[in-house]
């Protein structure tokens, strides 16, 4: 069976399906992705990563379909990781479900993988952060995160990202829903797709509104997020979508907020492993006699939780730290 240096070594000079080999480690296997991304990590840091989020059915797929074929016009190595929350993980490059953009499948410098939320949330997260580490490090210099839904998954998601692209389509009711998701505060553009619908200028407004409502904000940012109207299937909108971007990444990177965001970034990722760590190992110590004599205590109310949670995180910070 191929060594885990050999294949590192084979995603690092291209190698397909090398790649989608470890995009599976990171996936599915915690100590052995761990091992990964500790041998690829010097190599990172150099691709840009855009999180495409929105509600289902507002056509972000056809969108970013249209978005890969301007990156690659522009030469760029494109990487995409699409988040399924319906569809089995198939293990292979392709999108089962998203056959629009099963034509650059064939393109050497574009790399397309699903990863299923299998009803994990922090678990997916951080696999995608891996995922797109492993992307990274095999020289792909832009890379997009598209999530489907907009849920407490995606504000977490699009942490990911460096821009962020909050997709909605008139007429779904989304609006409201996304704003209270939280996604209004994360993203940094906003496309009106299907914009040849009834309803757009609503949409419009109340995006303009909420926008308005943060000025402050965005003025201390000084970044204000466009509004792009966009119809995927006319290409309408589609070009400068793609040009906003630029414009975004361009301003991130001259006032210094892309360092800012990626170091805000790699706190809240050693954080979530710590706490993970932690996480697992108060798990295997409640699981031991000591401890369920502990619970037990509880149960009969000769000992409240936090007194006992104390207890158990005593003896854990003896095993932990000494």
């Amino acid at each position: 069976m191929e060594s885990l240096n050999s294949l590192v070594q084979s995603a690092l000079s291209g190698d397909k399906k090398a790649i989608a080999r470890l995009i599976t480690i990171v996936e599915n296997d915690e100590e052995k992705a761990r091992e990964v991304v500790k041998k690829i990590y010097p190599l990172t840091g150099k691709a840009y990563v855009v999180g495409i989020t929105g509600p289902p059915g507002s056509g972000k797929s056809t969108l970013l379909d249209k978005l890969i074929k301007l990156a690659r016009d522009e030469g760029h190595r494109v990487g995409v990781i699409a988040i399924d929350p319906t569809s089995p993980f198939t293990g292979g490059a392709l999108l089962g479900d998203r056959l629009r953009m099963q034509r650059h499948s064939t393109d050497p410098d574009v790399f397309i993988r699903s990863m299923a939320t299998r009803g994990s949330l922090g678990g997916l997260a951080k696999a995608t952060n891996d995922a797109v580490k492993v992307l990274d490090a095999a020289g792909y210099d832009l890379i997009f995160v598209e999530t489907v839904g907009v849920g407490q998954i995606e504000v977490d998601i699009v942490k990911t990202a460096d821009t962020v692209v909050l997709v909605t389509v008139p007429g779904l009711g989304d609006e409201v829903q996304a704003i209270k998701a939280g996604l209004m505060e994360g993203a940094d553009i906003f496309a009106i797709n299907k914009a040849d619908r009834e309803g757009v200028e609503m949409v419009y407004l109340e995006l303009k509104m909420a926008i308005e409502f943060e000025r402050e904000k965005w003025k201390g940012l000084g970044w204000e997020p466009p509004i792009v109207e966009t119809t995927a299937f006319t290409l309408k909108g589609v070009r400068p979508l793609w040009e906003a971007i630029k414009r975004h990444r361009k301003h991130m990177e001259e006032s210094g907020r892309l360092r800012e965001r990626r170091a805000f970034r790699a706190r809240e990722e050693v954080k979530t492993i710590i706490a993970s760590t932690i996480a697992g190992k108060v798990e295997e110590k409640l699981e031991r006699g000591e401890a369920r004599e502990l619970i037990e205590e509880v149960v009969e109310r000769k000992l409240d939780p936090y007194s006992a949670s104390q207890i158990v995180m005593e003896k854990l910070k003896e095993e932990l730290w000494g």
